[in-house]
């Protein structure tokens, strides 16, 4: 291969390799569901033959599935699928495996970055998981001899969903694809849950601030924003939504949130947190408004929602003034605190671990079964975007309340035939 493992470019491999280990045991250890899957998958080897490609945020919940993958029969090339969101000492662990290579690599710059993309493609995978969509636009631009052989992929999050949608709406996704992210066992725990919690702990740890009493703007109010609103409230701030569709807007008024534009809010805010997955969310005209001393950070994947090369022309200088916290001084003396870069503030942030690990559990729970469902069943998927079967959803679901000891009832006949039949009258 022409670019480098994580092995090659570490001056350290086998001491990153025992700390890596030791960070993906741990989360093995908290994931019931994962567990499951890989015992039956161990048994099944429903992957037998086939190459994945992954793009993901390489750290230690995301290397469990990469080795579960890998146990079910797989063999798996793995890169990042953010510059800043490796863990080297995982990628490291994962390299060690004989099943997989991984090519993900912390901090890296633009041509690194997608030349680790292209390394993975270079083992001629059968099928893609991919966090955000770099790898299935890859193939497409780049590699489009290995769509014939592809059998078909997972998207893991919000902004990849919307890439994929809108390619499905030209005619330009060439093979079949399933929205992971827009599943029950995704939105309402992923995306709710996991980020409210990491994104708030992770800006907590990097500033070493508390939430009580600020005013915190949230930028969006999806799963994600819902997430991050419903948390910071629960710490005692004070929560600003702002919001671009009416019924959410109206949703965020009625669940007792503050609403208003992002240029009113800009006077208002001491933290801001941006959850769209658009760009341009926080411009110029927001900046020159803000109070001396906010701080600005993104869940969204890709970081384009903070206009920074704008704070950047308005700021006479800028400086890191704490690990991972850049500070832009504008020309009277405000100051406006950026974290991570404007990047992922839950995976990209120094201090971060990403979503935690039962949360992401689920979310891998999911990825698997459908990576399964993808191999046994591709004749059924043509070309495009595919919603997740429920009976997949459900089933990890199921793992996960067996596994905490919860049960649950279940319809009896009567009961199934009066909810599917029409002529039941009053």
């Amino acid at each position: 291969m022409s670019h480098p493992t994580i092995t090659e470019q570490l001056d350290d491999p086998p001491r990153a390799r025992e700390e890596g280990r030791k960070k993906i045991e741990w989360a093995r250890q908290h994931m019931p569901i994962m567990t499951a899957l890989a015992e039956e998958f161990a048994a099944e080897q429903p992957l037998e033959g086939e190459v994945v490609a992954m793009a993901m945020h390489v750290e230690a919940k995301t290397a469990v599935l990469t080795e579960v993958l890998a146990e079910a029969g797989a063999e798996v090339a793995i890169t990042g699928c953010n510059p800043l969101s490796t863990h080297d000492d995982v990628s490291a662990a994962l390299d060690a495996d004989e099943d997989i290579t991984s090519y993900a690599k912390h901090e890296v710059d633009d041509k690194e970055y997608y030349a680790a993309i292209e390394a993975t493609l270079e083992h001629d995978p059968t099928i893609t998981v991919d966090d955000g969509g770099d790898l299935v636009m890859a193939i497409h631009e780049d590699y489009p001899e290995l769509i014939t052989s592809i059998i078909g992929g997972c998207e893991e999050t919000t902004t990849g969903v919307h890439r994929l949608r809108a390619m499905d709406e030209d005619g330009e996704l060439k093979y079949p694809m399933f929205a992971v992210n827009d599943t029950p066992m995704k939105r309402l725990f992923d995306n709710v849950h996991g980020t409210g919690e990491a994104s708030l702990s992770n800006i907590a740890m990097t500033t070493n601030l508390s939430w009580a009493g600020k005013d915190v703007v949230v930028a969006g109010y999806g799963y994600c924003g819902r997430g991050v609103a419903k948390k910071a409230a629960g710490q005692n701030a004070n929560v600003i939504i702002t919001e671009v569709e009416p019924r959410r807007a109206l949703e965020a008024h009625m669940e007792g949130y503050d609403v208003m534009p992002m240029a009113e809010a800009a006077t208002e805010g001491d933290v801001f947190l941006t959850t769209t997955g658009n760009r341009d969310v926080i411009v110029e005209e927001h900046f020159e408004r803000m109070k001396d001393g906010v701080v600005l950070a993104n869940a969204g994947h890709f970081n384009i929602e903070i206009d920074l090369d704008a704070l950047d022309d308005l700021a006479v200088s800028r400086r890191e003034v704490r690990d991972g916290v850049e500070e832009f001084e504008l020309t009277d003396g405000r100051r406006i605190n950026v974290l991570a870069d404007g990047r992922l503030v839950n995976l990209a942030s120094p201090v971060a671990m990403g979503h935690p690990v039962e949360v992401m559990d689920q979310s891998f729970g999911v990825q698997a079964v459908c990576v399964r469902e993808m191999v046994e069943h591709s004749d059924e998927y043509g070309p495009g975007v595919h919603e997740v079967p429920d009976d997949l959803d459900r089933e990890v679901a199921e793992i996960k309340l067996a596994a905490e000891g919860i049960e649950f009832d279940e319809l009896t006949g009567e009961q199934v035939e009066y909810m599917d039949s029409w002529q039941h009258g009053t």
